[in-house]
């Protein structure tokens, strides 16, 4: 007899007899098992599987053939309580078996939705895979359960009886928490375990997770599971939180994405009340946020469209290009751009407008005809209250009344007395970029105007002024405003009717808010003196006869208004024109100081000419004189007419005398020269100064 001991089987013997062997070899890990569940002794079964964990776990290395049994028995115990509906023992023991969650979440159609592919392998064990449940879902393993327990004792039948029907919607929600725990645990387990390599089943994982705490308004733990480092599939679980509501949730996961196009869906329907979302208390400012700092033109323009249909002064911001160094629009994207705002909001698209003349400084004639339109029209409007009308032509009148205390124009008047309202601010803006611009069309905006001469005289003046008409111009200023100080400040330039100091004086009150309004009368050459050359001089002449028409035209002119004028421009006015057009009646004290100023220059010119004219004689004497000696030395060269004359010898001089020829050409045609003394001229008469 002989007795042997394997390495396979340390337990085990062998007995060798004379003619027979017999061996004693104890049962396996899984043959325990097996047989333990084939006798539904399931606690036993876990039993003697913990038993066997808390071994291999106590040596110092694991030997991988008794873990992979191990695992086998676990998964074999789960699936055994999960086709008797013990999802929690169930949930347990898969976990301890390692088992690829992708082959519990298959259980589960309505949360793997199409995370699966046609393509897509798991590794079990065939074991395992023989004795899984054979249903397809979760739910007809709770169904196959309940029928087997309950019927036929249950009428009318298991589905539709109430104590099934509920008990079928507790083993539902109780599949569903043993899913969420085995997940969770899957998840604490890789990070624990910090692998870093992507796995098929990552996905799988964290996707079903997140349906589950969304489904189950876990907004806590779902947004932990976002924050941290997750391979949610964003398409599947997208129709989940729109479905509870969990807008912000979804949100988190397009910034995440970079997905700026869904991110702006989601918050315009939280904006238009579609959707609502206490965890997203502005979405419109986040909107902004997003648009302000993003790079891309196409999407800021797409919704600063949108948002300026609701908040024109917001979107407008959007809209209007930022320096970012790269190439600007062209001029045909901003008139699209242009057309397309007006579309949206009409008044967002006047302020686009705006932006596009007086900022970017556009020189398209079309849109600063556009925008003096647009100008005028809203003073048009302004205008049809009949309390702004009368309260225009009292400051008419009440500056008329008063203008003899001050040298104030009409138009500082109007700014500083009338009280701010828009209607105010429309004129001011209207008056400003009429008299800067010089590209829109003047004989358009006239015709607006002349309607309502009595009330916009000045905005008519300044039009009448870009066409030329000055004598229009002029007389509007005169006799409907009552503003000298304008008129004289339009012949001192040119036309203009509004002075750069003025107009910049008023653009600076910061609470009007006009600074770019003045932009037409901030250059330096934009409105300086005509004295600077001769055209502008006598241009200037020209409209200050004109304007001095314009005074005498008025049979109640004041002579102290005429006679002011005359003695501030007589350097620019010429007496013989002036005297004609004084009436006959007027004193002669009235005009005394002009024409005593007028005569002493003409005096003065006179005599300064005559100065002039004898320090150049004088000049010419000196020259001369430095003069006489070197050309005395130098002699005179005569030359002589080569042409052969048959006339009698004397040519007739241009000065009308005759002039004797001083030689004939010689013989071989060859040009002679012969130097005569010159003699000096006896010198001149002496000069008399007065």
């Amino acid at each position: 007899m002989m007795r042997h001991l394997t390495s396979t089987f340390p337990k085990s013997g062998i007995l060798l007899l004379g003619n027979s062997v017999q061996s004693l070899v104890p049962s396996t890990l899984i043959s325990q098992a097996e047989s333990l569940l084939e006798g539904h002794r399931i606690e036993e079964a876990i039993d003697l599987a913990d038993q066997q964990r808390r071994k291999l776990q106590a040596n110092v290395s694991v030997d991988e053939d008794e873990a992979d049994e191990l695992r086998y028995v676990y998964q074999r115990i789960g699936f055994q309580c999960f086709t008797e509906t013990l999802f929690e023992d169930a949930g347990k023991n898969l976990f301890n078996g390692d088992l690829d969650p992708r082959v519990l979440v298959s259980y589960y159609p309505e949360l793997r939705g199409s995370l699966f592919q046609a393509s897509d392998t798991m590794d079990v064990y065939a074991g395992v895979a023989e004795r899984m449940p054979s249903e397809a879902s979760v739910d007809a393993i709770i169904v196959a359960n309940l029928v087997r327990n309950y019927s036929p004792h249950l009428k009318p039948n298991t589905q539709t009886a109430p104590p099934t029907a509920e008990l079928r919607k507790i083993l539902g929600m109780a599949a569903v928490d043993m899913l969420e725990i085995f997940l969770r645990k899957c998840r604490t387990r890789r990070i624990v375990e910090g692998k870093r390599k992507a796995d098929a089943s990552y996905p799988v994982v964290d996707t079903v997770l997140a349906k589950i705490y969304a489904q189950a308004e876990k907004t806590k733990e779902l947004y932990t599971l976002i924050q941290e480092a997750h391979s949610i599939v964003l398409s599947e679980i997208e129709p989940a939180l729109k479905q509870t509501g969990q807008y912000n949730a979804l949100c988190l996961l397009y910034k995440q994405t970079g997905d700026d196009e869904s991110l702006l869906q989601v918050w315009a329907k939280l904006v238009e009340g579609e959707w609502t979302d206490d965890e997203i208390p502005n979405p419109t400012e986040d909107m902004l946020s997003l648009l302000t700092n993003s790079k891309n033109r196409t999407l800021t323009q797409k919704w600063g469209l949108w948002l300026t249909r609701r908040d024109p002064e917001r979107g407008i911001r959007l809209l209007m290009p930022r320096e970012t160094g790269k190439r600007p629009q062209r001029p045909e994207d901003d008139l699209s751009l242009l057309e397309q705002i007006r579309d949206a909001n009409p008044a967002a698209g006047a302020q686009f407008l705006e932006y596009l003349v007086l900022q970017k400084r556009s020189s398209s004639r079309d849109l600063h005809t556009q925008l003096a339109m647009v100008c005028v029209a809203q003073v048009l409007a302004a205008l049809e209250d009949q309390l702004i009308s009368k309260l225009w032509r009292a400051k008419v009148s009440s500056y008329a009344s008063s203008r003899s205390e001050s040298r104030t124009t009409f138009f500082s008047y109007f700014a500083s007395m009338t009280p701010d309202s828009p209607s105010k601010l429309a004129r001011l803006k209207t008056v400003l970029f009429l008299q800067g611009s010089s590209m829109y069309d003047a004989e358009l905006i006239r015709e607006r105007l002349v309607p309502l001469k009595h009330i916009l005289s000045l905005e008519l003046a300044i039009v009448d002024g870009k066409l030329g008409n000055h004598h229009a111009a002029l007389s509007a200023i005169v006799n409907d405003l009552h503003d000298s100080s304008s008129a004289e400040a339009y012949c001192t330039l040119g036309g203009d009717v509004i002075p750069s100091k003025v107009a910049q004086a008023i653009c600076a009150d910061a609470k009007l808010g006009l600074g770019l309004w003045a932009f037409g009368l901030n250059g330096k050459g934009r409105q300086k003196t005509v004295d600077a050359n001769d055209v502008g001089l006598v241009k200037r002449k020209e409209l200050l006869k004109i304007l001095l028409e314009v005074y005498m035209s008025d049979e109640a002119a004041s002579a102290e208004r005429v006679a002011l004028l005359v003695n501030s421009q007589a350097m620019n006015l010429d007496v013989v024109d002036v005297i004609p057009m004084v009436p006959a009646q007027w004193p002669l004290k009235v005009m005394s100081s002009f024409l005593a100023r007028s005569f002493r220059r003409t005096v003065h010119a006179r005599q300064e000419g005559r100065i002039v004219k004898a320090i150049s004689a004088g000049q010419n004497l000196d020259v001369k004189d430095r003069t006489w000696l070197i050309l005395r030395e130098e002699g005179m060269v005569v030359e002589e007419s080569l042409d052969e004359d048959d006339g009698d010898g004397a040519d007739y001089d241009e000065k009308g005398g005759v002039i004797e020829k001083v030689a004939s050409a010689p013989p071989n045609g060859q040009e002679e020269k012969t130097s005569v003394p010159w003699t000096a001229e006896s010198d001149a008469a002496s000069l008399h100064i007065t």
